[in-house]
């Protein structure tokens, strides 16, 4: 039987001591870089992997974060979490991804799970969930971040933007336009703090210009080209049209998009459209989309930073908010002068 490469025959193969060895596994950068290339080319001859479980029951931490997004069928959440998975490798933390698909049982469940693994901390996005899972995550002593939202009354820290705000921004330069009959495509707002709060945005604009809130036009949808698409053929058969779709983020502005030319609808001389993230697609859509930027890559690092305080100095950070940056593109234009 072949034994099992232990850490004594890597330090004996690069010629170092053993905790040369487990300081260049544990803090690479503590290591000379001369050095550090020898420890990984006897680690990669001899096939060696670390007991990180043995280290862990010692230490009584993994270095591990866990971290549970909504989902993973479109790159929403995509640039953030690489910044964050980025930032935790420098800072000597591993990521341990889930999805849960926007249901809240199914989150439940894998934060449970995470925290039986024995993940040190968790990143979340949002606030809303039953206050019991935070009772437990208390009990658990495992801190959580909240990301992609910014709210500083809530009990836990934060690090994202204010999507009210945000919302009412773009809103705002549509109402700039000239637009008075309003529609919104949003995700379910149900369970979702971030949705509720874009559609609470669009409703303070429409307010502080003196329209009424109760006539905005809202359809709730999944997130997604079709059910975009789907959704605008719905807005369009109202009677009367509204003159302005924004929606809740750019996939469903792209279906709108699509649904419009479909109809034979001009974008933006017959309708305008918005969206919400400035994914990549937006810039390619014709015509390209208005968006609202988020700092993605920003809000991931500093995520990372955040968390790794929480999990090895027992510190709660002031949550953080970032900047949105409201992107006027040929997607918005004037209201039409005789709106169909």
């Amino acid at each position: 039987m072949t034994r099992t490469p232990t850490l004594a025959d890597v330090a004996h193969r690069a010629g170092v001591s053993t905790a040369t060895v487990s300081r260049c596994v544990n803090a690479p950068a503590r290591v000379q870089p001369e050095t550090r290339e020898r420890i990984e080319a006897a680690i990669r001859d001899l096939g060696y992997s670390p007991n990180f479980g043995a280290r862990a029951l010692a230490a009584r931490r993994t270095d591990t974060i866990g971290a549970i997004i909504p989902t993973l069928d479109n790159s929403v959440f995509a640039r953030g979490l690489q910044a964050f998975q980025t930032a935790l490798v420098e800072h000597g933390m591993t990521l341990l991804l889930a999805s849960s698909s926007y249901r809240p049982d199914l989150e439940e469940a894998q934060i449970r799970t995470l925290v039986a693994r024995g993940a040190d901390g968790l990143l979340l996005i949002g606030h809303e969930r039953d206050p019991a899972l935070y009772d437990f995550l208390a009990l658990h002593r495992v801190p959580v971040l909240v990301a992609w939202v910014h709210d500083p009354a809530a009990p836990r820290p934060s690090v994202g933007f204010d999507n009210k705000a945000a919302m009412e921004a773009m809103t705002s330069a549509v109402l700039d336009r000239g637009h008075v009959r309003l529609a919104t495509i949003s995700g379910h707002t149900r369970f979702n703090d971030r949705t509720r709060d874009r559609v609470a945005g669009v409703r303070a604009a429409m307010a502080a210009r003196g329209l009424d809130p109760a006539a905005l036009a809202v359809v709730e949808t999944p997130y997604g080209i079709e059910t975009g698409a789907q959704a605008m053929a719905e807005l369009m058969a109202r009677d009367p049209r509204p003159t302005a779709v924004i929606c809740g983020n750019d996939l469903l502005g792209m279906g709108a998009l699509r649904q419009a030319r479909a109809m034979g609808l001009r974008v933006p001389g017959d309708v305008s459209i918005t969206g919400f993230d400035d994914m990549e697609l937006s810039t390619v859509a014709d015509p390209p989309l208005a968006t609202v930027a988020i700092p993605h890559a920003r809000m991931g690092t500093t995520a990372a930073a955040m968390l790794t305080g929480m999990v090895r100095d027992g510190t709660r950070p002031d949550s953080v908010a970032l900047p949105c940056e409201i992107l006027l593109r040929a997607s918005l234009g004037p209201a039409p002068l005789s709106p169909a």
